[in-house]
């Protein structure tokens, strides 16, 4: 060894036919159907993956719906229509809305809140039935009756 260094990209699995990849297909149709297959396109295309993934961020880069979306993604969540009347008619309408919906929110919280304390009631009435009956047992092991 000279003493430098030199890194490598590695995988552990390359894509290609070796017996490891062979063996991971043919496992992975075992235990389930598109884990196989998705291995046997890994050792088909795996090495042309990067490629694409780099080739379709250029091309979403320069789609005209790339724009549209970011457009969409601003702080009202729409695109200003350039009327200022209905844009103003808009946002106060989503306040409302957003405002009914924390509201049905919070009862549904409350109906959750109330269901769970009804059953743990259930519960404990259950519990408190079952003491009871257990310290009423007979000597042959049978209940008696209520």
């Amino acid at each position: 060894m000279d003493g430098t260094m030199t890194t490598t990209k590695s995988c552990m699995i390359k894509p290609a036919w070796t017996p490891a990849t062979i063996g991971l297909m043919v496992l992975g149709f075992v235990v389930f159907w598109p884990l196989g297959l998705a291995m046997l396109a890994y050792v088909l295309w795996g090495d042309r993956f990067e490629g694409l993934a780099r080739d379709a961020k250029d091309q979403w880069r320069g789609s005209p719906l790339k724009g549209a979306f970011d457009q969409m993604s601003s702080t009202t969540g729409y695109a200003r229509t350039g009327n200022v009347a209905f844009d103003d008619y808009r946002e106060r309408e989503m306040k409302r809305l957003e405002e009914e919906r924390a509201k049905l929110d919070a009862m549904r919280a409350d109906f959750d809140d109330f269901l769970r304390e009804l059953r743990r009631a259930r519960d404990q009435e259950e519990f408190d039935r079952y003491m009871a009956n257990r310290g009423r047992k007979t000597g042959d092991g049978d209940a008696a009756p209520a």
